[in-house]
Parts: C-alpha cells; structure tokens; sequence
C-alpha cells in the first residue's frame, strides 16, 4: 500500500486527531534539555478512509494520499475511477512513488533538490501540509502542479516542500502527483475509439481529480474549498492554463499562477495522432491490437517512449490535446478562455529560462564564442528572419557589456518562454474582467560563477520559501533570502485576496496596456512599465514559438 510506514514509537492509544508520539531518545539527565522538533502523529478523515500524518514542529503534514484509483496494468491509458476506500487508519507519512519517466541529465545546479524517489505507473497522490486541522479557519489553499523540465518530474523535491509556505502565510500547501509523458497524454481516440477517448488528456484529468478530492475534502484540513489558488511551473504552468479553459472546473479553484509555462497552443488530433502511430510503431504494437498495451512492462512503455523522444524532453511529444472532447480548441491561442474570465491570474518568467533549458542538456553551449553562429538560433527563429533579429537585439545588447552568448540567451528565452507570457497577459487583460498581474525574476544566481544567470526553474526556492534547502541553485547569503521573503510572500497575498500586493514589495500595479507594468524581482525589486518593449518590437513580427513536434 502506498505511504504506509511502521511506527517503532511506543505503542498509544490513538483516536481520531489525537498523536501517537515516535521513539525519541531522552537526553541524558546530567546535560541541558535539548530542544526537539515535536513530532507526532495525527489523524484526518477524507472521504474514502482516514490518514495518519504527522505534527512536525506546528505544520501537519500528511504524503502519498491516493486521490484516484490505480491507473496500470488493465487501467493504463484510461481516464482514472476515484481512490479506492480503506478502513482503519493509512499511514501518510511517506511520499508515494512518481510517475515512471526517462532518465534525463541533472544539470548541477539543481544537485540540492535530488531525491532517489521510487517510480510506479500508481501514481495519484497528492501531499499535504497545513498549520492545523479541522479548525473552521478556512485558510487560503495553495495547490502545487509540478513540471517536467527539472528532472526528475516530480512532486516529491526539497525545493517544493511546503512546510516553510504554510508556516509563512497561514495557508494550506498541497502537491500533486499526476500522470507524465507518454502515460498521460498517449492520444489513442482515432485508433482505438471509446475505450481511448480520453487518453490524449489524462495527465489534465489526473489534476481535475484531485482539485475535486479537495473541494470534498481541504476543510478537513484547515483549508478553506472556496479559496483555492494552482499554481504550476514548466509543463506546470501549462497545465493550469489548460484547466482556466475546462468549464468543469469552474468553482473548483479561484486563482490561477503561470511559472515559465504560458504555452498557447498545444496538440492538434492529427499531430497527435501521428505521435501515437510513431509510438505504436517503436513498442511493436499494430493499431489494431492496443489491448497489448495493457500487458506490456513500464519498462517497455518507457523504452518505446525513448526511441521517440532520445534526449529531448519528454513535453516535447506528449502533452494536452484538443480532442474534441475535453479540449475544443487551444485555450489561449489567439485569446483568454471566457469560462474563467472572471479568476485572477499571476503570470511570469526568469530572465534567462534556456540557460538551463538548453544548457542542462548541451554544456558546449557555454564555451566561448564571439558569434552566434545561425543554426544555433534556428530552432528558434526562421531562417529568413534571424539577421534581422539578432542586428535588432544587438541595438540594445551591446558588447562587452552584453556577450555574443548572452545576445543568443537572450533571444532563445524570449522566443521559447517569455513572449508567450507576455502574449497570456495581453490576453488575459484584454478581457477587463478578472485581473492579471506580470512579473520577470531577473536576479542572477552567483553559482557556478554566474553562468547560469537567471535559469528557469531558479524562481522555485523563493516561491516557496525554500532558498535555504536550494544552495545549488542560489548560493548562499541574505539576497535569496530576501528574494525568497518578497516572492513567497507575493504568492501567499495572492493566494489569500487574489492581489499579490504586500508590504515587502513596493506597489505592484496590474497589467494592463499601454503600460504593462511588470513586477521586476532582484534584490531591489520594483514594478516597471513594459521592460521589454525593445524585445516585443524586435519580435512583433513573429508569431509565438512553437516546440518541435
């Protein structure tokens, strides 16, 4: 069973929300009394069974909670039945596994957020933190949607621990677990009909599952199910714009944030589709025989994966899809979906997101270069146009303050990151309904001597308080500390009022045009009216970038 772990404590009778106290050592009666963190066991009711968590220094914190049912074997590829009821009491007190993924390279700055985490296609857990339980205190709820693009993909990371968030804000912090890669988005509708109809979209059913697990049951744990904020980052952050477009979800949560993932347009069924047949192909399985699928090994599922995606990222094939069905259209392709006009939203980027998007997987990227040779911005930009791009960033970048390698940064951010966010935010206000507020994080991490500048994934530590827990990625010293103050508490104002406004920041105005302010986060944060108008000028012409398929 999931998350079930044995007590070495002292055997205490326990009842519903009363501890059951671990073996803790006493000190020697001669020494000073040390001062220990409390840590004891506590119990929750949920709607399928109760949990056993624990108490760890005022924060209740509860892991590996199923919110679905088993989703391999017989139930690969199909949309996931709710968790199956237990009795008596379940341990959560250990984080369950995370989706089966390939393994990709780490790049080192991210070397304090490794975990050796078990992987297993019965995934759907999702953890819990909360500063009480069952209190009528009705708390802000923070729900967490985890990336891709860090690996390995998971919830389970020092980084997204959620103890320092909800000890900060008087919130409750949940993570979820959900279905990846080719196990949440294999689109089989057109070869397999019924039985796959929803198979191109489970990974975006898999989050719409357990937002519903909360409404039935955060209060349980202190969290108010008319205050609930998602939030996610990378592939994260595209799963959240993609639930603002499903009308199902309309009163299961009431604010929405974009971390680095403002991707616009996703799959198409014919783009899909030919993903499926390629993928059919590599796992040696005709179109006419998919039931095989269900008795091949996750080994296997992940072998035939591999062939398709090498080294690539694995959001590169598989992602959500307008299958007619959950999905009409691409939500935000040319405007903001209408069903959630009226939710407020917090939208963002890092200034350099592809010094670890890129540099993560080629290192030579790094290497000394006095010119950015054409094909190096080919992936970006089109071929006719990347003269007149590079002479027009080199208008405003220029050298030595600017090297030719922060020029080619600079351009690969914009074109895969930050012009999408920009583009989410114009759209969104465009509506002048349910504000949307614009941020950048342009502070440079010092590691690695400073290569990495301003890497995706860098605004994590201090989004949730954790740039203690992050010194492989922001060093030491008090600037991430005071990034991680006005940035947590950024979220934590946005997450309670829908206004990230607070008194560590100075005024933070929302994004509208002409003047598009945006919230710049370094050490000195403050709010700047369109920073990036020489790079929306320079980009105007194109239209947004769209990842490899």
């Amino acid at each position: 069973m999931i998350g079930r772990r044995t007590f070495l404590g002292p055997k205490l009778g326990l009842g519903l929300g009363l501890g059951l106290t671990l073996g803790l050592s006493a000190a020697p009666l001669s020494a000073a009394p040390r001062k220990r963190p409390e840590f004891q066991g506590v119990v929750a009711e949920t709607s399928r069974g109760r949990v056993r968590g624990v108490n760890n220094e005022g924060i209740r914190t509860f892991k590996g909670i199923p919110y679905g049912a088993p989703t391999d074997g017989p139930n690969r590829f199909r949309t996931a039945r709710p968790a199956v009821p237990w009795t008596g009491i379940r341990d959560a007190m250990t984080f369950g596994p995370m989706c089966p993924q390939e393994k990709r390279p780490r790049p080192s700055i991210t070397a304090s957020w490794a975990v050796e985490q078990p992987m297993n296609e019965d995934c759907l857990t999702l953890n819990i933190w909360t500063p009480a339980l069952r209190d009528h205190h009705k708390r802000p709820v923070m729900v967490w949607i985890h990336g891709e693009t860090i690996a390995p993909a998971s919830a389970v990371s020092p980084v997204s621990d959620g103890t320092s968030l909800a000890r900060r804000g008087d919130v409750v912090v949940v993570s979820v677990t959900y279905r990846l890669g080719v196990f949440g988005h294999l689109y089989l509708a057109r070869a397999g009909g019924t039985d796959y109809a929803e198979s191109g979209n489970l990974g975006v059913l898999d989050l719409a599952a357990a937002l519903r697990w909360m409404h039935t049951n955060i209060a349980e744990f202190g969290g108010d199910p008319g205050n609930i904020t998602i939030f996610g980052q990378g592939e994260g952050g595209a799963k959240v714009s993609v639930l603002m477009a499903l009308p199902q979800m309309r009163g299961l949560f009431h604010r929405a944030i974009v971390q680095s993932g403002s991707y616009l347009d996703i799959r198409t069924p014919d783009e899909a589709s030919e993903v499926a047949a390629a993928f059919l192909k590599a796992a040696e399985i005709p179109a006419t025989e998919l039931p095989r699928l269900q008795k091949l090994s996750t080994e296997q599922i992940l072998a035939a994966q591999k062939k398709l995606t090498g080294a690539a990222s694995m959001k590169s094939l598989f992602g959500p899809v307008t299958d007619g069905r959950l999905l009409q259209k691409a939500p935000w392709a040319s405007e903001a979906p209408a069903n959630s006009a009226a939710i407020p939203m917090l939208i963002g980027t890092t200034k350099t997101e592809t010094t670890s998007m890129i540099g993560a997987l080629d290192p030579s990227v790094f290497a000394p270069d006095r010119d950015i040779p054409r094909n190096r911005l080919s992936g970006w930009l089109p071929a006719s146009e990347a003269g007149r791009v590079t002479a027009g960033y080199r208008k405003f970048m220029t050298f030595p303050k600017y090297t030719d390698l922060d020029l080619f940064f600079a351009i690969t951010s914009a074109r895969q990151v930050r012009q999408h966010a920009w583009l989410q935010a114009e759209r969104k206000a465009a509506q002048n309904a349910g504000p949307v507020w614009l941020y950048e994080l342009d502070w440079q991490t010092p590691v690695d001597g400073g290569k990495w500048r301003s890497p995706h994934g860098l605004d994590l530590a201090f989004v949730f308080d954790n740039a203690a827990r992050s010194e492989s990625m922001t060093g030491r010293g008090e600037e991430p500390r005071l990034l991680a103050e006005n940035m947590s508490n950024a979220w934590i104002a946005f997450a309670r009022a829908g206004n990230p406004n607070n008194k560590t920041l100075p005024q933070w105005p929302p994004f509208r045009a002409p003047e598009r302010s945006t919230m710049i986060f370094r050490t000195k944060s403050e709010a700047v009216n369109d920073p990036a108008a020489e790079e929306r000028q320079v980009l105007a012409a194109l239209p947004a970038w769209r990842a490899p398929r």
